[in-house]
Protein backbone atom coordinates (compact mmCIF):
# COMPACT_ATOMS: atom_id res chain seq x y z
CA UNK A 1 0.00 0.00 0.00
CA UNK A 2 1.25 3.51 -0.81
CA UNK A 3 1.57 5.86 2.14
CA UNK A 4 0.25 8.94 0.38
CA UNK A 5 -1.65 11.49 2.45
CA UNK A 6 -3.83 14.40 1.32
CA UNK A 7 -4.13 17.45 3.57
CA UNK A 8 -7.25 19.56 2.94
CA UNK A 9 -7.15 22.84 4.86
CA UNK A 10 -7.64 26.48 3.90
CA UNK A 11 -5.05 27.70 6.46
CA UNK A 12 -1.57 27.80 4.95
CA UNK A 13 0.25 27.46 8.30
CA UNK A 14 -1.76 24.33 9.18
CA UNK A 15 -1.00 22.76 5.81
CA UNK A 16 2.69 23.54 6.22
CA UNK A 17 2.85 22.18 9.79
CA UNK A 18 1.13 18.95 8.84
CA UNK A 19 3.08 18.48 5.62
CA UNK A 20 6.46 19.06 7.30
CA UNK A 21 5.74 16.66 10.16
CA UNK A 22 4.42 13.90 7.91
CA UNK A 23 7.15 14.22 5.28
CA UNK A 24 9.79 14.01 8.03
CA UNK A 25 8.08 10.81 9.17
CA UNK A 26 8.47 9.29 5.71
CA UNK A 27 5.03 9.87 4.20
CA UNK A 28 4.27 11.20 0.73
CA UNK A 29 2.12 14.30 1.17
CA UNK A 30 -0.08 16.42 -1.10
CA UNK A 31 -2.06 19.48 -0.04
CA UNK A 32 -5.34 21.10 -1.08
CA UNK A 33 -6.31 24.69 -0.27
CA UNK A 34 -10.05 23.98 0.03
CA UNK A 35 -12.71 21.31 -0.36
CA UNK A 36 -13.13 21.76 -4.09
CA UNK A 37 -9.38 21.38 -4.66
CA UNK A 38 -9.32 18.32 -2.40
CA UNK A 39 -12.14 16.56 -4.24
CA UNK A 40 -10.47 17.27 -7.57
CA UNK A 41 -7.26 15.62 -6.35
CA UNK A 42 -9.13 12.63 -4.92
CA UNK A 43 -10.66 12.01 -8.34
CA UNK A 44 -7.20 11.95 -9.94
CA UNK A 45 -5.23 9.97 -7.36
CA UNK A 46 -5.59 7.49 -4.50
CA UNK A 47 -4.99 8.68 -0.95
CA UNK A 48 -5.27 6.02 1.79
CA UNK A 49 -5.47 8.83 4.39
CA UNK A 50 -6.97 12.33 4.20
CA UNK A 51 -6.49 15.01 6.87
CA UNK A 52 -9.59 17.18 6.50
CA UNK A 53 -10.35 20.54 8.08
CA UNK A 54 -13.81 20.82 9.55
CA UNK A 55 -14.57 24.45 8.70
CA UNK A 56 -13.60 25.79 5.28
CA UNK A 57 -15.22 28.27 2.89
CA UNK A 58 -17.19 26.61 0.12
CA UNK A 59 -17.27 22.85 0.64
CA UNK A 60 -16.72 22.22 4.36
CA UNK A 61 -15.52 19.05 6.04
CA UNK A 62 -18.96 17.49 6.44
CA UNK A 63 -19.91 18.14 2.81
CA UNK A 64 -16.54 16.74 1.74
CA UNK A 65 -17.20 13.56 3.71
CA UNK A 66 -20.67 13.23 2.24
CA UNK A 67 -19.22 13.57 -1.25
CA UNK A 68 -16.69 10.82 -0.53
CA UNK A 69 -19.52 8.58 0.64
CA UNK A 70 -21.68 9.37 -2.39
CA UNK A 71 -18.87 8.50 -4.76
CA UNK A 72 -17.88 5.44 -2.67
CA UNK A 73 -14.26 6.57 -2.49
CA UNK A 74 -12.28 4.28 -0.20
CA UNK A 75 -10.08 6.26 2.17
CA UNK A 76 -9.72 6.94 5.87
CA UNK A 77 -10.43 10.50 6.97
CA UNK A 78 -8.99 12.24 10.03
CA UNK A 79 -10.90 15.43 10.85
CA UNK A 80 -9.09 18.58 11.97
CA UNK A 81 -11.22 20.56 14.40
CA UNK A 82 -10.85 23.78 16.41
CA UNK A 83 -11.95 24.65 19.91
CA UNK A 84 -15.65 24.25 20.56
CA UNK A 85 -16.32 22.00 17.59
CA UNK A 86 -15.55 18.62 19.13
CA UNK A 87 -19.24 17.66 19.18
CA UNK A 88 -19.41 18.31 15.45
CA UNK A 89 -16.24 16.27 15.00
CA UNK A 90 -17.91 13.37 16.76
CA UNK A 91 -20.82 13.70 14.33
CA UNK A 92 -18.38 13.30 11.44
CA UNK A 93 -17.31 9.96 12.89
CA UNK A 94 -20.84 8.79 12.19
CA UNK A 95 -20.35 9.85 8.58
CA UNK A 96 -17.26 7.69 8.27
CA UNK A 97 -14.34 9.74 9.60
CA UNK A 98 -11.99 7.45 11.50
CA UNK A 99 -10.59 9.95 14.04
CA UNK A 100 -10.18 13.64 14.72
CA UNK A 101 -7.27 15.94 15.56
CA UNK A 102 -7.97 18.96 17.74
CA UNK A 103 -6.24 22.32 17.28
CA UNK A 104 -3.72 23.31 18.51
CA UNK A 105 -1.77 20.08 18.07
CA UNK A 106 1.83 18.93 18.30
CA UNK A 107 3.69 17.19 15.45
CA UNK A 108 3.98 14.00 17.50
CA UNK A 109 0.18 13.88 17.87
CA UNK A 110 -0.19 14.02 14.10
CA UNK A 111 2.31 11.20 13.60
CA UNK A 112 0.69 9.03 16.27
CA UNK A 113 -2.80 9.28 14.77
CA UNK A 114 -1.62 8.70 11.20
CA UNK A 115 0.52 5.71 12.22
CA UNK A 116 -2.49 4.22 14.00
CA UNK A 117 -4.62 4.60 10.87
CA UNK A 118 -2.06 2.83 8.68
CA UNK A 119 -1.84 0.05 11.30
CA UNK A 120 -5.60 -0.41 10.92
CA UNK A 121 -5.07 -0.84 7.19
CA UNK A 122 -2.47 -3.53 7.88
CA UNK A 123 -4.84 -5.39 10.21
CA UNK A 124 -7.65 -5.19 7.64
CA UNK A 125 -5.33 -6.61 4.98
CA UNK A 126 -4.26 -9.43 7.30
CA UNK A 127 -7.89 -10.34 7.97
CA UNK A 128 -8.65 -10.39 4.25
CA UNK A 129 -5.87 -12.95 3.77
CA UNK A 130 -6.99 -15.16 6.65
CA UNK A 131 -8.42 -18.44 5.42
CA UNK A 132 -7.61 -21.13 7.97
CA UNK A 133 -9.02 -22.12 11.34
CA UNK A 134 -5.59 -21.62 12.93
CA UNK A 135 -5.30 -18.06 11.61
CA UNK A 136 -8.67 -17.08 13.07
CA UNK A 137 -7.63 -18.52 16.44
CA UNK A 138 -4.42 -16.46 16.41
CA UNK A 139 -6.34 -13.26 15.61
CA UNK A 140 -8.87 -14.06 18.34
CA UNK A 141 -6.11 -14.48 20.93
CA UNK A 142 -4.54 -11.18 19.89
CA UNK A 143 -7.90 -9.46 20.26
CA UNK A 144 -8.46 -11.00 23.71
CA UNK A 145 -5.07 -9.76 24.89
CA UNK A 146 -6.06 -6.26 23.74
CA UNK A 147 -9.47 -6.60 25.48
CA UNK A 148 -11.20 -6.22 22.10
CA UNK A 149 -13.84 -8.83 22.87
CA UNK A 150 -16.19 -8.00 20.00
CA UNK A 151 -13.39 -8.57 17.49
CA UNK A 152 -12.35 -11.75 19.29
CA UNK A 153 -15.90 -13.12 19.13
CA UNK A 154 -16.08 -12.28 15.43
CA UNK A 155 -12.86 -14.23 14.77
CA UNK A 156 -14.06 -17.17 16.86
CA UNK A 157 -17.34 -17.31 14.97
CA UNK A 158 -15.37 -17.52 11.72
CA UNK A 159 -13.10 -20.18 13.20
CA UNK A 160 -16.14 -22.26 14.13
CA UNK A 161 -17.49 -21.86 10.61
CA UNK A 162 -14.22 -23.34 9.35
CA UNK A 163 -14.31 -26.26 11.79
CA UNK A 164 -17.19 -26.77 14.22
CA UNK A 165 -15.64 -29.84 15.86
CA UNK A 166 -12.63 -28.12 17.42
CA UNK A 167 -12.72 -27.16 21.14
CA UNK A 168 -10.46 -24.08 20.91
CA UNK A 169 -13.16 -21.48 20.04
CA UNK A 170 -15.34 -22.53 22.97
CA UNK A 171 -12.42 -22.40 25.40
CA UNK A 172 -11.57 -18.88 24.23
CA UNK A 173 -15.22 -17.81 24.44
CA UNK A 174 -15.17 -19.05 28.03
CA UNK A 175 -12.18 -16.83 28.74
CA UNK A 176 -13.94 -13.82 27.21
CA UNK A 177 -17.05 -14.38 29.33
CA UNK A 178 -14.94 -14.86 32.44
CA UNK A 179 -13.10 -11.58 31.79
CA UNK A 180 -16.52 -9.94 31.45
CA UNK A 181 -17.45 -11.42 34.86
CA UNK A 182 -20.06 -13.73 33.33
CA UNK A 183 -19.12 -16.86 35.24
CA UNK A 184 -22.08 -19.11 34.29
CA UNK A 185 -21.60 -18.41 30.58
CA UNK A 186 -17.86 -19.01 30.92
CA UNK A 187 -18.34 -22.41 32.55
CA UNK A 188 -20.87 -23.36 29.87
CA UNK A 189 -18.30 -22.61 27.14
CA UNK A 190 -15.53 -24.55 28.91
CA UNK A 191 -17.85 -27.55 29.20
CA UNK A 192 -18.80 -27.21 25.53
CA UNK A 193 -15.10 -27.41 24.66
CA UNK A 194 -14.73 -30.58 26.74
CA UNK A 195 -17.84 -32.08 25.17
CA UNK A 196 -16.05 -31.85 21.83
CA UNK A 197 -12.76 -33.14 23.21
CA UNK A 198 -12.69 -34.51 26.78
CA UNK A 199 -8.88 -34.54 26.70
CA UNK A 200 -8.54 -30.84 25.86
CA UNK A 201 -6.32 -29.65 28.69
CA UNK A 202 -6.82 -25.85 28.43
CA UNK A 203 -10.56 -26.16 29.10
CA UNK A 204 -9.94 -28.55 32.00
CA UNK A 205 -7.40 -26.13 33.46
CA UNK A 206 -9.78 -23.20 33.14
CA UNK A 207 -12.68 -25.04 34.78
CA UNK A 208 -10.49 -26.00 37.74
CA UNK A 209 -9.01 -22.51 38.07
CA UNK A 210 -12.37 -20.75 37.69
CA UNK A 211 -13.85 -22.94 40.40
CA UNK A 212 -11.01 -22.21 42.80
CA UNK A 213 -10.82 -18.46 42.09
CA UNK A 214 -14.46 -17.50 41.74
CA UNK A 215 -14.74 -13.77 41.05
CA UNK A 216 -11.03 -13.26 40.46
CA UNK A 217 -10.10 -12.51 36.84
CA UNK A 218 -6.46 -12.64 35.74
CA UNK A 219 -5.70 -13.40 32.09
CA UNK A 220 -2.19 -14.54 32.97
CA UNK A 221 -3.66 -17.45 34.93
CA UNK A 222 -5.95 -18.50 32.08
CA UNK A 223 -5.06 -21.17 29.55
CA UNK A 224 -5.66 -19.79 26.06
CA UNK A 225 -4.50 -23.04 24.52
CA UNK A 226 -0.93 -21.94 23.85
CA UNK A 227 0.42 -24.78 25.97
CA UNK A 228 0.81 -28.24 24.48
CA UNK A 229 -1.67 -30.88 25.58
CA UNK A 230 -0.56 -33.51 27.97
CA UNK A 231 -0.99 -36.90 26.39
Amino acid sequence: MNKKILIVDDEKNIRLTLKTALKNAGYEVETAVNGEDGLAQVKEDEFPVILLDMKMPGIDGIQFLQELNNKEIETKVIMITGYGSVETAVETLKLGAIDYLRKPFKPEEIIEIVEDVFKRYELENIEKEVESFEDYIILAKNAINKRNFSKAKEMLQKATSENSEKPEPFNLLGIIYEMQHKQPEAMKMYRAALALDPSYKPANDNIERAGERMGSVDIDSMNLGDEEREE
